[in-house]
């Protein structure tokens, strides 16, 4: 393209104070991605992406309306502008919209320190086919593997932002991924597995093969599942899908749960809502990983802040208008899209890890059920009571004797939590690192 991100969202700004808007903020977002999709050893499909898009929000007085559009022309940047400000005129007054105070704007960032891109050259659809067919290779070569859905991929993201209070800043990503989908057996005894690597550099990806090897024993571990016992048991969440327990928890103290007064921890600020050993912390400035960002949609700095320390609740997850209408201050929380005013997010968690392996978690438990899979799920967000249905293996003794399906677990999430003791194999370049997570006593319904 031949004009900047920079240069269109002052060319937003501009149009919009033109067309009578008070204030306005602007986004422009350009990018580009290559996928391969490899099935029963057939290339199945191949596209390729490339676009841009712009999103401006205006304020008249305390109305508010957000436009967005892919055309980057002049003419439409100054149509967009009017249709935006001729909305906001029609919207209901917001007291709590509005942007940020000049002084609380990020200033002086260090993109590079981030380390958000990758600047090798972009991948050949080629390269990412032929990384796709040597994982499906390496699923097929274990017996037992009957078909391999295998995928790679590659993108480029830039985002720049820029607000009529003086702020403009952007930034790039890249991402690199492989990924493979296993299947053994037929008809009702089918089961499957999957394996997946995703990394900004392609140095740190692994081998293509060792994704489809993965994919490959994790299903022909599941063969000839069946269903559990029915009662209450310790279960343990496989690090793979613990972090959605974790993201329940995030859930309930976004800003926009809590002014709703929807959530199941509304009355919990200052209270332990885990056991006391444990902590989440929101870091977006780690280097080399996907979810860091030096500033929120609304231009504040990011900083490292304790979610949950030492098992107690310290605070909500805001933005300005969320924070304006709880009378607290900003957590620099602030995601958006083209099209949309900015809400609430978090970006970059670990949770406490435990002394112990999972291992050692599966040994402690004696009797119960290793969660490796969800699916569905049935959660009140006002009282938090939680059932998913789940496959995985039973426990006897300490040991994995045999896989599970068809099974559902249930209980209530502000007694989960207090129950939960965590492993220590969370995975050092997951944006979200939460480890395998022993709860005890939930209700099983199984066989």
């Amino acid at each position: 393209m031949t004009r900047s991100l920079d240069r269109l969202t002052k060319a937003l700004l501009t149009a919009a104070k033109r067309a009578g808007a008070d204030a306005a903020d602007a986004i422009a977002v350009d990018g580009t991605s290559t996928s391969i999709d490899i099935r029963q050893g057939r290339l199945e499909q191949a596209e390729r992406s490339e676009g841009i898009e712009l999103g401006l929000r205006v304020f008249i007085g305390q109305r508010q309306a957000c436009v967005s559009v892919s055309d980057v022309s002049d003419a439409t940047i100054a149509a967009v502008a009017e249709r935006a400000v001729a909305m906001a005129r029609e919207a209901p007054a917001d007291p709590y919209a509005g942007l940020a105070d000049p002084g609380q704007l990020a200033q002086g960032w260090d993109i590079a320190a981030l380390q958000l891109t990758d600047d090798s050259p972009e991948p050949e659809a080629a390269t990412l086919e032929h990384d796709a067919r040597r994982a499906e290779a390496a699923a097929l070569a274990a017996k037992g593997i009957e078909q391999v859905e295998a995928s790679a991929s590659y993108s480029r993201r830039r985002v720049h932002i820029a607000a009529s209070n003086g702020f403009s800043g952007g930034y790039g990503r890249t991402s690199r991924s492989v990924s493979a989908v296993a299947f053994t057996g037929t008809g009702t005894g089918m089961e499957r597995d999957w394996a997946a690597e995703g990394r900004i550099f392609a140095a740190d990806l692994p081998d293509a093969a060792e994704v489809g090897t993965l994919a490959a024993e994790r299903t022909l571990a599941r063969a000839g599942a069946r269903k559990p016992k029915t009662g209450a048991y310790p279960v343990l969440y496989d690090e793979r899908i613990a972090a959605g327990l974790i993201g329940h928890l995030l859930a309930a103290v976004n800003g926009a749960s809590i002014a709703r007064g929807s959530s199941w921890l509304r009355d919990a600020l200052g209270a332990q809502v885990l056991p006391a050993a444990l902590s989440i912390i929101e870091d977006p400035l780690r280097p080399r990983i996907s979810g860091s960002r030096p500033f929120d949609a609304e231009g504040l700095p990011t900083t490292h802040r304790k979610i949950v320390e030492n098992g107690i609740l310290t605070g909500w997850t805001l933005d300005l208008a969320t924070a304006r209408q709880l009378g607290m201050q900003s957590t620099a929380s602030a995601g958006r899209g083209t099209s949309s005013p900015p809400s609430p997010g978090t970006s970059n968690i670990d949770l406490t890890p435990g002394p112990h392996s999972r291992a050692d978690l599966i040994a402690q438990m004696g009797t119960g059920l290793l969660i490796t899979g969800l699916i569905g799920s049935s959660i009140n967000a006002t009282t938090g009571d939680y059932s998913r249905g789940a496959s995985g293996f039973w426990v006897e003794n300490g040991e994995i004797t045999y896989p599970v399906n068809e099974c559902t677990v249930a209980g209530n999430l502000r007694e989960m939590l207090m129950r939960l003791t965590p492993a220590n194999d969370a995975r050092a370049h997951l944006s979200t690192r939460v480890p395998s997570l022993l709860i005890e006593g939930l209700t099983l319904a199984g066989a």
